[in-house]
């Protein structure tokens, strides 16, 4: 596949494939822009961060503004990343039924325009990173390591989803220093939470390609966890659920907080009720759920905010 209207095997019929222009498509199926559900998962540790700082000050609500820079910073720095994971990936897409047709091992664009771009949304992200206080705007450089290594790491370890947790969760730090100019023990504590968070939902995502993983030498924790994913994924969502209980009496979260948390863990445990790892289809649908389920938590942060 080589032409620009090209379609990625595993987002069809998406707004980029009916109105896009044809030149623009590779570069928004780069960014994700055809599926953006990561880039909300990237974005809502950001928001719970916001929502937790908003409680501990006091303040009726969390920063407009600040959530609106989020927003938007998510979905640049999303965009960024898996233009870079799909740069480091190009040779092993190649070789993955579910991957092969995105645009750079279809031909669609090269590497080096692959890499323009990549450039172009990291500048809109460290724009959108500029508007912050200095001590938030270094929290947010250091976040770059750790989106540089995740690529590597599927080659080396049956762990990498540690790494997209640390790269995924980093948004827990940057909300808590937008109001407050340091890092406390809440922030931290939620970062923690989110990451056994993204270990599992990310567990979920790679149960798709876990037998064209296993073949090529590809290393993720659905083919570690194998046929004890479910009870492990558990206890990921319960630590998930514990560590921001945590966070939340460590930010003096009240009752309608706890019952937000509660709604999130019931959400959590459907959807380990629910999981068939022998069918990809539900899989993707279970693991995109994370974006109601993080939603749901932060209502539940709003609304403590506002009525105490």
């Amino acid at each position: 596949m080589s032409g620009t209207t090209g379609r990625v095997a595993d987002s069809t019929g998406n707004w980029v494939d009916t109105s896009a222009p044809a030149w623009l498509k590779p570069y928004l199926r780069l960014a994700r822009l055809d599926r953006p559900i990561g880039s909300w998962l990237l974005l809502l540790p950001c928001w719970w961060s916001a929502g937790l700082a908003a409680i501990a000050a006091g303040r009726p609500y969390p920063d407009p503004w600040h959530c609106l820079l989020f927003f938007i910073g998510a979905f640049a720095m999303r965009g960024a990343g898996c233009t870079w994971n799909d740069i480091v990936d190009r040779d092993l897409d190649a070789k993955v039924e579910r991957t092969r047709s995105r645009p750079i091992p279809a031909g669609q664009v090269t590497a080096r325009q692959a890499f323009g771009f990549l450039v172009l949304q990291a500048l809109i992200g460290l724009l959108v990173l500029l508007q912050f206080n200095a001590f938030t705007i270094l929290v947010g450089i250091l976040s770059l390591a750790t989106v540089a290594i995740y690529p590597f790491l599927k080659r080396v370890t049956h762990w990498p989803q540690i790494g997209l947790g640390l790269a995924f969760s980093w948004g827990a730090l940057m909300g808590w220093p937008a109001v407050f100019g340091r890092l406390d023990a809440a922030a931290f504590v939620l970062y923690a939470g989110s990451i056994a968070w993204v270990i599992a939902y990310d567990t979920i995502y790679a149960h798709q390609d876990r037998e064209d993983d296993a073949l090529i030498g590809i290393k993720s924790t659905a083919i570690l966890f194998a046929e004890r994913t479910k009870p492990i994924l558990a206890l990921f969502f319960s630590a998930a659920v514990v560590l921001i209980a945590i966070a939340g009496w460590l930010a003096a979260g009240g009752l309608i907080f706890a019952v937000g948390l509660a709604a999130f863990a019931l959400h959590l445990a459907w959807q380990v009720w629910r999981l068939d790892i022998g069918d990809p289809a539900l899989c993707l649908r279970l693991f995109k759920s994370n974006r109601d389920a993080g939603l749901i938590l932060f209502a539940g942060m709003i609304l403590d905010a506002a009525f105490r």
